[in-house]
């Protein structure tokens, strides 16, 4: 109780701010030029406060180089100009008044950038959050909150999203499956193996995240919650640049990480790769009480297991883009990683009976151990058709190469500590999975809009081989009853077309169209049973984005999605923790639909209230326990809910305090309503939930920044699960080097150790709570060198032809 109320003190501290508004009155108007003669198009063009050279709005300039402001509040302005290449700009201050509510500026000529601009000091910045048609972009390029941070550190930030770590859990406005996209790239690896790479990415590699609630037709239909896409920075002009990061951690174990990126670009060909490394020890603590009834008796089991895990990672991506001609570009490009996973620990279980009297304990010594390693080769070709027409196309192959297992050695005590008897026993899972598939896309503009379209295939062949094997006078001897051959075919056939256009200058308007043909075959060998699916589904999407004035915008969206299951979750082996829990396969999941509808005000281009609401139809609710009463077991597997309603509300605050104070305040409230006839009974949950987090950014002199940040998540329901409220309060500080091409970063997590998991599961003869710790509180140290010429151009980012299908290779990890 004392934690919490600290906490919750020193979280009411980052939560002041005054939000002042005024009346626009007058409008301003003006041109940008790069000479006395030419116009210079789609330039940034801002309006600053004469005053203090805050922002007062921002405009891009029309293909004439004009630019307007409306609805503008009496007062001293002045306009900066600036455009990539260019140097920034500056126009003489003005006056907006009373008599001259229409003002014409001078135009402002622009000059080529031909040297480097650390004299020019920076004084506005892109809000951080934008809202645009089909998206909420968080920008995260130059933002003080980036100082010293990870790529995970800076999605946690992101509105609407909230991060399980000790259970490597992503959700979005309240609910689970959303997919991560890297570039356009959707991750082909593990939510475990995500965490890790997000974890290990810095922060400052970072430009953008996109919030996509309800993705057009474009994308693959995968994912309940939407997209959420990661971009990268991207340079410009010939030449060979690179950076190398070192970083260091420490929380109870050292947490070590380092990448390096070259990038050579010329007029015939751009060759890029990157290597990034990854090596970490952790501690995980979890306490696991379990009462179970059976008949006229009741067993407690009271479970304590620490645990100490290791993993290490490397990931690589390398490729060359040839220019061919000025229209056509052809790729190749190879990525991949190299990932293993240690942990072991010891778990001790004592048995009481109903008069909480020990009757029995043993201890397992638990060595769990996974190996994943995947390489994928891809060729791929853009081709300018001209008048604004493009065609792409993508081929790829990728192989996944895992072995995933645990041993266990498990002792029997009576309760007078003597030992009653030994058992050990082993689960080892090699797992193979195969990903073909290509695709091609084509946009095409009109005279009022522009229609894009594609096709795509895609080819998938797993082969999991689970061995179950007992140890007896130091012999290992297969258990066939508790062993299983999985093998799953699948082939998904797509094709879509979409539609965009302007109505008027106001209302903007996007339709799509996506079908997907599904035959898929999951074959376990061992036990002789066959599920075989052949399904058409089509998949619309509408978006509508109407400006109601200068400062108002109203976007209202519908798309419908589906979640297949994942190819690990298909397989019915059972994988052992200890001889009473254990995880188990389902192959009969069907997949999960989704039908989601939201409405977002835009207020400035900056202040953004979403509502939404989601229908999910056969709801995929993973980590879902059951219970074995008879012998005190307990298992988790993968089960369809009938159906989830969520309703959600989200508001994105940014708050300037002071000209060298800034904040950003997002909350998102919601609730989900899990409904389905299941182990028995009907069942009918419903949970109100909350997120909230804000950030304090500061700028200090002599280039140091500094950031104070915490979030709060409030109880809330995982299908049958009841998890406590979380929280933590972290502090940053940075120091920019030699012209800032260095930087040093030091970061505190989680202050005064507040974060924790805490889960309540009550349901039937379901009777368990859960506990668990980890380092949340660390302290973190990084540097990042950037060298050569920074404006080199980076490589095409694109999404691939087996995008989707990699991200649900988890490949028998656990």
């Amino acid at each position: 109780m004392k934690t919490s109320s600290s906490f919750i003190a020193a979280f009411v501290l980052l939560c002041s701010s005054v939000i002042a508004q005024s009346p626009s009155k007058g409008k301003i108007t003006g041109d940008v030029k790069e000479s006395a003669t030419k116009p210079l198009p789609f330039a940034t063009v801002l309006l600053l406060n004469a005053k203090d050279s805050t922002l007062a709005k921002g405009a891009i300039s029309s293909e004439s180089g004009t630019y307007e402001f409306e609805n503008i509040s009496l007062g001293r302005y002045l306009i900066s100009a600036t455009m990539v290449g260019f140097q920034k700009s500056f126009s003489a201050p003005f006056e907006l008044k009373e008599g001259q509510l229409s003002l014409k500026v001078p135009s402002l000529i622009v000059a080529e950038n031909t040297q480097t601009l650390q004299e020019v000091k920076v004084v506005s910045k892109k809000p951080f959050v934008e809202q645009q048609v089909d998206r909420m972009v968080v920008n995260v390029e130059n933002n003080i909150g980036s100082a010293g941070g990870t790529a995970l550190e800076v999605l946690e930030k992101a509105p609407g999203v909230t991060i399980d770590r000790q259970n490597d859990r992503l959700q979005f406005k309240g609910r689970q499956g959303v997919m991560v996209m890297i570039d356009g790239k959707l991750q082909q690896i593990s939510m475990q193996d995500l965490m890790n790479m997000l974890q290990s990415m810095p922060s400052d590699n970072v430009e953008k995240i996109e919030l996509i609630s309800n993705p057009p037709a474009k994308y693959d239909a995968a994912g309940n919650t939407g997209l959420i896409n990661i971009v990268l920075k991207k340079n410009k002009n010939f030449g060979t640049n690179g950076n190398y990061t070192l970083g260091a951690g420490y929380g109870r174990y050292e947490k070590l990480n380092g990448s390096l990126g070259l990038n050579y670009r010329n007029a015939k060909y751009n060759a890029f790769g990157n290597v990034s490394v990854f090596h970490g020890r952790f501690q995980n603590t979890q306490d696991i009480d379990r009462t179970i009834a059976f008949q006229d008796q009741v067993t407690y089991m009271d479970q304590n297991s620490p645990r100490v895990g290791n993993p290490q990672n490397v990931s690589f991506r390398g490729g060359v883009d040839f220019f061919v001609t000025k229209k056509t570009t052809i790729g190749v490009l190879a990525t991949g990683f190299l990932n293993q996973f240690k942990m072991n620990g010891v778990s001790k279980t004592d048995f009481r009976d109903k008069n909480q009297t020990l009757t029995s304990r043993f201890e397992t010594d638990t060595y769990n151990h996974n190996r994943l390693d995947n390489y994928t080769a891809n060729v791929n070709l853009k081709h300018d058709l001209g008048k604004g027409r493009e065609l792409t196309a993508d081929a790829d192959y990728s192989i996944f190469n895992g072995n995933s297992g645990n041993d266990l050695r498990t002792t029997y005590f009576s309760p007078s500590d003597e030992i009653t008897s030994k058992d050990v026993f082993r689960n080892i899972m090699p797992s193979n999975i195969q990903i073909a598939g290509a695709k091609i896309d084509y946009i095409h503009p009109l005279k009022k809009g522009k229609i894009e379209t594609g096709a795509k295939s895609s080819f998938v062949n797993t082969d999991n081989d689970m061995r179950f094997e007992t140890q007896v006078d130091n012999v290992w001897t297969l258990d066939p009853t508790r062993s299983n051959q999985f093998i799953y075919k699948e082939n998904i056939n797509a094709a879509y077309l979409n539609y965009s256009t302007s109505l008027n200058k106001k209302t903007q308007v996007q339709l799509g169209f996506r079908a997907e043909h599904t035959h898929s075959q999951g074959n376990s060998v061992t036990l002789n049973n066959v599920v075989d699916r052949n399904y058409v589904n089509l998949f619309p999407s509408v978006f509508v984005s109407r400006s109601l004035d200068t400062n108002n915008v109203l976007n209202v969206s519908y798309s419908r999605r589906i979640d297949r299951p994942n190819y690990r979750n298909l397989n019915p082996f059972q994988f052992f923790l200890d001889p009473y829990t254990f995880q188990q396969g389902n192959p009969n999941l069907r997949p999960q639909f989704t039908n989601s509808f939201q409405i977002t005000h835009v207020f400035k281009g900056a202040f953004s209230t979403s509502l939404g609401y989601s229908r999910i139809n056969d709801v995929i609710a993973d980590q879902i326990p059951k219970q074995i009463a008879s012998e005190n077991k307990t298992y988790v597997t993968t089960e369809n809910l009938d159906h989830q309603d969520s309703y959600n509300l989200t508001f994105s605050i940014p708050v300037t305090v002071k000209k060298w104070w800034t904040m950003q305040n997002n909350i998102s409230a919601f609730y989900n309503r899990y409904r389905s006839f299941y182990y028995g009974a009907d069942l009918d949950l419903g949970q109100f939930g909350a997120t909230v987090f804000m950030t304090n950014n500061f700028t200090l002199p002599k280039g140091y920044t500094a950031e104070l940040s915490g979030f709060w998540n409030s109880p809330t329901q995982y299908n049958l699960l009841y998890a406590k409220a979380q929280g933590q309060i972290s502090a940053g500080f940075a120091k920019s080097l030699w012209n800032r091409k260095a930087s040093l970063r030091v970061n505190v997590n989680d202050i005064f150790f507040l974060n924790r998991f805490a889960g309540t599961v009550k349901y039937q003869d379901l009777n368990f709570k859960v506990y668990s710790r980890w380092e949340s509180r660390q302290v973190r140290v990084s540097f990042t060198y950037r060298f050569g010429n920074q404006n080199v151009k980076a490589a095409r980012q694109r999404s691939t032809s087996t995008d989707d299908l990699r991200n649900r290779a988890n490949s028998g990890q656990n």
